[in-house]
């Protein structure tokens, strides 16, 4: 059972490391395909192996059984570290969304837009607030709920109302004499 204990204590150790000090081991098998044998996945195997064949063992299975569960238990953690490790992987970060990762999403008009001029929108996009240059083929007013139809440069936007019949509502309607 010691054998076992000090397999599992290395193990950990390898885990630890890979843990602690992953940047400086990462790499060191590369020349092995994947994230199957990352040193997070090897250390967890190691690791289970250890301490599932020394639970094995003292429940009074015989040494070449023990092994054989401790296998099994390595097996397993290594399956779940070398997801586990892939998941992280691949959760990479949301970058900054581009003016182009706006087009077709909905807009508010912080600053008014002049009929023949540009006013400002914000655009809430992968829990950033992006701020552009807008262009319209009406006025629209502050408050306004757009649409963002077109780019213009990397800092200006062409807009629409989402809702015409509310625009009109907000602008109001001119009185007919």
């Amino acid at each position: 059972m010691t054998t076992f204990l000090v397999i599992g204590a290395c193990g950990l150790v390898v885990l630890l490391l890979s843990l602690l000090v992953g940047e400086l081991l990462e790499g060191v098998l590369d020349g092995v395909a994947g994230d199957w044998f990352s040193t997070e996945v090897v250390g967890a195997f190691v690791a289970a192996l250890g301490f599932g064949g020394a639970i094995a063992e003292a429940q009074g299975l015989a040494t070449p059984v023990a092994t054989a569960a401790g296998v099994g238990a390595g097996v397993v953690f290594g399956a779940f570290a070398a997801w586990l490790t892939r998941l992280v992987r691949s959760g990479g970060t949301e970058d900054t969304p581009s003016t182009e990762d706006v087009l077709g999403w909905d807009a508010r008009v912080v600053s008014p837009i002049p009929a023949d001029g540009l006013g400002v929108v914000t655009v809430r996009r992968g829990g950033h607030l992006l701020r552009f240059n807008a262009r319209a083929e009406q006025a629209l007013p502050t408050g306004a709920e757009v649409h963002v139809t077109g780019v213009l440069s990397p800092t200006a936007v062409t807009v629409a109302p989402l809702w015409p019949d509310t625009l009109e509502q907000q602008l109001g309607t001119p009185e007919e004499t």
